[in-house]
């Protein structure tokens, strides 16, 4: 599908010849969210039950085999999502497919010292969720899953280093509620690309609104100056 560069009347007018020969060729994709979010689902329950002692410590290494899907599957949502033009919803993504392939490859190796360093990584995720919710702000479906993420992995690495009990089933019991975050948003999303619109709440505001709601001119407008269109990044 192909469309002229909208005429926005700003004051850098362009070349009338090179609007006439400019077009931007835009190839739809399924979003690539809900797959996702219910992979997050999915192996943040099962490392949540390993926390709270659903499983032996000796079954750490299942637990491992169980979440290295998530690393595949993440990082493809990832590619899908930079080729959509999402450039939050791609590091996120791609970040949260190194997790799990780091506590996949930790748990299953089992080497010295790997509980300290899984819980100062985890520490270091805390960091990465704040500043991602810092940026977006309360206007994408992924905000409220960053929220939740932000202590579950603050928990987790202080589970890690401390190795208190106390400390791992608290950790756990935020680990299922972002489970259940995850799967709602994940239904909810799936929905709205069935139907075409909101059906379930999200939270979108904003720019995440007018990209579900607005006309084809909104989701040009600006697109010169979007990576891959201008000439540098």
């Amino acid at each position: 599908m192909s469309s002229p560069l909208p005429d926005r009347g700003h004051e850098r007018p362009y070349d009338p010849g090179l609007r006439n020969l400019t077009r931007i060729t835009l190839r739809p994709i399924a979003s690539p969210m809900p797959l996702g979010f219910y992979t997050v689902a999915i192996a943040s329950t099962i490392t949540a039950c390993l926390q709270l002692g659903v499983f032996d410590p000796g079954d750490r290494r299942a637990v491992a085999l169980t979440i290295v899907p998530a690393f595949v599957l993440q990082l493809l949502v990832s590619v899908f999502a930079l080729g959509a033009r999402d450039v939050v919803a791609a590091t996120v993504m791609a970040s949260f497919a190194g997790h799990w392939l780091a506590n996949s490859l930790v748990l299953s190796a089992a080497p010295p010292g790997g509980p300290v360093v899984l819980g100062v990584l985890n520490l270091v995720f805390a960091v990465f969720a704040v500043l991602m919710v810092t940026v977006m702000g309360r206007r994408r479906a992924v905000w409220l899953v960053l929220v939740v993420a932000t202590p579950w992995f603050a928990f987790s690495g202080a589970y890690g280093i401390v190795q208190a009990a106390w400390l791992g089933r608290v950790a756990g019991s935020i680990g299922l509620v972002l489970a259940v975050v995850a799967m709602y948003t994940a239904y909810a999303l799936m929905l709205e690309e069935l139907r075409g619109k909101e059906i379930l709440p999200v939270g979108r505001h904003g720019q995440a609104h007018t990209a579900v709601e607005g006309d084809l001119a909104d989701q040009l407008r600006d697109l010169e100056r979007q990576a891959g269109v201008r000439r540098t990044l």
